[in-house]
């Protein structure tokens, strides 16, 4: 078995633009066809589109009978994207994970995210930041997400706006990490800008004049960001207060604690992560539960027991995040002896959404189901070192805020299709009517 060239899936160009604008029963159709292939389909860039992000390519050679082509394998397999998320020292994240890789002088200006670092800078980070989360700040979180969910839903209730969106499910993830972090609330409305500044056009087709060769328009966005929380980083060493900030520039891992640059850029992370996902996967949630009465009349006719289910089965159907770039460090087989071989230096992505609808994982995997056990889903990564850190806190967001909605307004429910924004990095919804 080897990689197949492009040209044998002429119907399926996922490097067209024109792709990621297709409804998504018709990019889920395409997806169960590449799953299909006898292995990876390659798939070619244009040198000027690679710089320029989510615009495409013409494809039509195979990575192993094209020496020098430019463009990435695309792992569409529940097993294969597992395979390289669980082998990290063979699939590197450190040139970058998005598309397209960020630049260098970028990574120098504004430091490294933790998902674009190997081993043994990544571990040695996520040693600090995973001390700072201490028991007592868990547990402190978990009672702020029930208040700020009461008080989102008693403005809902009081003032009825019309977006799901910028209303609720921006909000609450927003709201926590802010109060987490121990972010003032002078501040929190310009941040909550240049955090839709900074991830609004990631993984977006634009023309080629308006382009930056990092996800997102805004590095002044970025730049403004950072400053902002470096600020507060270097007031906390001087003055550390019961928060996460004053944990993370205070922790001593190894003689080692976060410097006012890593501190920025896990900010615009947890930020930009934290809150696009959690809110895309709220926003998705709520029609996704309108437009399935029957799941609907399960889960409000005993949360206790199917809320847990609910939350992992719109993660799964979802899928906010689409895709993550790796880096071949050495040659490779994928799935074993006799699997295609990828090289030292190519490129793969792994689309997690098609591994979510892996008909050799997941029974009638089209189908929304709260009841799927198990539900082995790659919503939140497909294990290993990247698997992502905020994964409880966005469960337990989603089920907090579900809960709080449906007590409160049992009526709530989506109006219309939500409005996304096309994309071949996450799964954005920009704006989602709704009423109760």
């Amino acid at each position: 078995m080897g990689t197949v060239a492009a040209t044998d899936t002429p119907a399926v160009d996922l490097a067209d633009p024109g792709f990621w604008q297709l409804p998504a029963p018709a990019r889920a159709a395409a997806f169960a066809e590449l799953r299909r292939l006898p292995g990876p389909v390659f798939v070619g860039e244009r040198a000027g589109e690679r710089a320029g992000g989510a615009k495409g390519a013409r494809s039509g050679r195979s990575a192993k009978g094209a020496k020098g082509a430019k463009g990435y394998h695309a792992l569409v397999r529940h097993a294969d994207v597992v395979e390289a998320s669980r082998t990290p020292a063979v699939f590197l994240s450190g040139p970058g994970v998005t598309t397209p890789e960020p630049a260098r002088w970028v990574r120098a200006l504004f430091g490294d995210s933790m998902v674009n670092l190997d081993d043994p800078r990544h571990a040695q980070l996520r040693r600090i930041v995973s001390r700072a989360f201490t028991p007592r700040l868990i547990a402190r979180v978990e009672d702020d997400i029930r208040l700020v969910a009461a008080r989102l839903i008693d403005r809902v209730a009081r003032d009825r706006p019309e977006d799901f969106v910028t209303s609720v499910a921006a909000e609450l993830p927003f709201q926590v990490i802010c109060n987490m972090m121990g972010i003032p609330e002078e501040p929190r409305r310009a941040i909550l800008d240049q955090v839709n500044h900074a991830s609004e056009n990631t993984g977006v087709a634009r023309p080629l004049r308006s382009r930056i060769r990092v996800p997102g328009r805004g590095l002044r966005a970025l730049a403004r960001m950072q400053g902002m929380v470096a600020e507060l980083g270097r007031e906390r060493r001087r003055r550390p207060t019961d928060d996460l900030i004053s944990a993370l520039v205070t922790a001593d891992v190894d003689g080692r604690r976060l410097t006012g640059r890593e501190l920025g850029a896990f900010f615009s992370l947890l930020l930009v992560a934290g809150v696009e996902t959690t809110r895309n996967a709220l926003a998705h949630g709520l029609h996704l539960l309108t437009v399935h009465p029957e799941q609907r009349a399960l889960l409000l006719g005993d949360p206790d027991r199917h809320l847990g289910g609910a939350v992992d089965e719109i993660v799964r159907h979802a899928t906010p995040i689409i895709q993550f770039r790796r880096t071949l460090a050495v040659d490779h087989r994928l799935g074993g002896p006799e699997g295609p071989l990828l090289r030292a230096g190519e490129k793969a992505v792994l689309f997690f959404g098609s591994a979510n609808r892996d008909e050799s994982v997941f029974t009638d995997p089209d189908a929304f189901d709260i009841t799927r056990t198990p539900n082995p889903h790659l919503g939140f990564g497909g294990g290993g070192p990247h698997y992502c850190l905020g994964a409880h806190l966005a469960r337990q967001e989603m089920k907090v805020l579900y809960r709080e909605l449906f007590t409160r307004l049992p009526q709530a429910r989506s109006v219309g299709e939500p409005e996304l924004i096309p994309s071949n990095f996450d799964h954005r919804v920009r704006a989602l009517r709704f009423t109760f």
